[in-house]
């Protein structure tokens, strides 16, 4: 699949200080790629030097293989995006602000019609945009980056504002988009859970560096599973399975073990048994992204 977001040594310095550092990030045609940190991470600042909202300090990018700074105009009218907050004329109502947009994009009054309908704005489309909801006022902020049916969609923090309902619908939207329209989306978030359900690739970004980039799947083959065994003796089970040449650890009221195998599991059951030790319960447990990014970052901190 051909690149269609490229960046190479991308920087932005503020005095002394980076908030974004030699960032390499590829986005490949069809891809949604979830651009994973923890809020102040630079996720924002880096797509809005994508999208020429922001200077880079040092570095290049390119959309659609072309030189951003050659071919600015030519790239933007190819993309889509909602950047931090959407932007909207409060007195207007929400159709009124989508037909700015419209005129602005050049573009037939079905997609107004069909953009309003798939963000369920169809129905409060004469409402003041002032008068909006925080979720409604973000889902009014999709249908405008979605109203030219871009190329390219890139969306910062897209969920923000939205209540659970709200977001298991943005999220099948965004997941249908490639293959309905043949689109690309990057989209950023701190909520881990919300690019495991979505993203078909994934960069982590920590104090403005890009620490991993890869497939789902790359990233989850990062982590092997824990096998969990709860006994009737947990602290006398550790003490033989060492005795054993197992490495078992103490995990709340389980004994766990890393990279134990389905025969190796069996084996280590039957031992516990023949010795008089009660197996209670046997789990296997695979590490999620927290516990990746948590392990990448080095940091026990909150996204």
């Amino acid at each position: 699949m051909s690149e269609v977001i490229s960046t190479s040594k991308l920087s932005k310095r503020y005095g002394s200080t980076y908030s974004v550092q030699d960032m390499n990030l590829t986005v490949r045609e069809g891809d949604i790629y979830g651009f994973l940190g923890p809020n102040g991470a630079g996720k924002s600042t880096t797509l809005k030097m994508i999208l020429g909202l922001a200077k880079p300090t040092e570095g290049k990018v390119k959309v659609f293989g072309k030189d951003f700074a050659e071919e600015r105009r030519q790239i933007l009218d190819q993309t889509g995006s909602l950047i931090e907050s959407p932007s909207y004329y409060g007195h207007l109502t929400g159709l009124e602000n989508m037909r700015v947009v419209q005129r602005l994009r050049r573009v037939p009054d079905n997609n107004v019609t069909e953009a309003l309908k798939i963000v369920r704005l169809d129905k409060h489309k004469d409402k003041k945009a002032g008068q909006y909801s925080l979720g409604m006022k973000q889902r009014l902020g999709i249908a405008m980056a979605l109203v030219s049916w871009p190329k390219l969609l890139v969306l910062d923090e897209p969920t923000n504002g939205l209540d659970p309902a709200g977001i298991g619908e943005i999220r099948e939207l965004i997941k249908s988009l490639p293959e309905r329209f043949g689109m690309t989306v990057l989209l950023s978030s701190h909520l881990l859970a919300e690019i495991e359900q979505i993203a078909t690739s994934v960069g982590i970004i920590h104090q403005g560096k890009l620490l991993f980039q890869g497939s789902m799947e790359e990233l989850q083959r990062r982590s092997y599973p824990m096998i969990m065994i709860k006994t009737a003796d947990n602290s006398r089970a550790q003490r033989f399975l060492a005795a054993e040449g197992y490495s078992p650890q103490l995990f709340e009221d389980r004994i766990a073990f890393a990279g134990l195998g389905d025969e190796e599991a069996a084996a280590v059951n039957r031992r516990l048994v023949a010795a008089n030790i009660d197996v209670l319960r046997i789990e296997e447990h695979k590490k999620n992204l927290e516990h990746i990014f948590l392990e990448l970052t080095g940091k026990e901190r909150s996204l």
